[in-house]
C-alpha cells in the first residue's frame, strides 16, 4: 500500500504555521505535576495488543485514535485492529479517540468535507459502543485554519504533531505531541520527557505499530517500555489524553 504523507511543500508548511496562530483555545491551567500520555494512531493490531499490554503491566492506559474506515484493514503499519479488538481495548479501560473516518487529511480537504468525515467516524464509534470521544488527532498532523475552526468546538483537545509540551495557555485546538518513531524518535521523545519532568508539564507521545521490526512510523516494545519506565521513575503520571484534559481544566 502506498504511504500518503502530509503536504511538505512550502505552501503546506505555511498553511500549518498560519493555522497554529488562528482559531486557538488556551488550556485554562497547568497540569499540577508532570504527566505523560501515550497515544496510538490508526491502532495497528500490534499497538492494540502489545502496546496495551506494556501499558497495562504498569497500571496505565493509552489513547487510541481510530479511523473506523481502516478498522480490520491492512495498512503500511500492518493490519489495523478490528471491531472486536477495539472493544477489548474499551473493556480494558483504554480511551478511544477520534480520527477522520477515511484518514482524510484535514489540511488539504475543505472544512465541510473534513467535518463530515469526522461525523461519519463518530457514528461508527457509537455503533461500536464507544463512549462519545472527547479527543481527536488530525491525520498526518495537518489542518487548515477553516477545518481547525470547524472542529475545534467539537472536542476537548485536538492533537497535531509539532513538538512541544502542554501547559497553561497551550492551544488545545492544535496540541503538540512528540512521535516515538524509530531510534531517532525514541531519543527525541526522551529529550521532551526530561523537559516535561523538569517543567512539571504534560507531554503527549504518539506512535503507530509496536513490534520488534517496526515500520518507520512505529517503535519497538522495548522502546515504549523504556520511555514509560523513565517517566514513572521521574515521578510522572501516565494518563489518557482525556484525563489530561480534565487535569488542565477542560471537561
Amino acid at each position: 500500500m502506498e504511504v500518503y504523507g502530509a503536504d511538505r511543500s512550502l505552501k503546506g508548511k505555511l498553511r500549518r504555521r498560519i493555522a497554529r496562530l488562528q482559531a486557538r483555545r488556551a488550556a485554562p491551567r497547568r497540569a499540577g505535576g508532570p504527566m505523560v500520555s501515550i497515544s496510538f494512531d490508526d491502532a495497528p493490531v500490534s499497538a492494540a495488543v502489545d502496546g496495551a499490554r506494556i501499558l497495562e503491566a504498569r497500571g496505565a492506559k493509552g489513547t487510541y485514535f481510530i479511523s473506523m474506515g481502516l478498522a480490520g484493514q491492512d495498512g503500511p503499519m500492518g493490519r489495523n485492529a478490528d471491531a472486536a479488538q477495539l472493544r477489548a481495548l474499551l473493556d480494558a479501560g483504554h480511551e478511544i479517540g477520534c480520527h477522520t473516518f477515511s484518514h482524510l487529511d484535514c489540511g488539504q480537504a475543505p472544512a465541510g468535507l473534513a467535518a463530515g468525515d469526522v461525523e461519519r467516524n463518530l457514528e461508527a464509534l457509537r455503533a461500536l459502543g464507544a463512549p462519545e470521544p472527547r479527543t481527536f488527532a488530525y491525520p498526518y498532523g495537518d489542518v487548515s485554519t477553516p477545518a481547525k475552526a470547524a472542529l475545534g468546538s467539537r472536542f476537548s483537545l485536538l492533537r497535531a504533531l509539532h513538538h512541544g509540551l502542554i501547559d497553561r495557555g497551550s492551544d488545545l485546538n492544535q496540541a503538540p505531541a512528540v512521535g516515538i518513531e524509530g531510534p531517532p524518535g525514541e531519543q527525541a521523545a526522551r529529550g521532551w520527557l526530561r523537559r516535561a519532568l523538569a517543567q512539571r508539564a504534560w507531554l503527549i507521545l504518539y506512535t503507530h505499530d509496536v513490534r520488534e521490526d517496526p515500520s518507520p512510523f512505529g517503535c519497538t516494545p522495548a522502546a515504549l517500555a523504556r520511555l514509560l519506565d523513565e517517566a514513572l521513575a521521574g515521578g510522572a503520571e501516565i494518563v489518557t489524553v482525556a484525563e489530561g484534559c480534565r487535569r488542565v481544566g477542560v471537561v
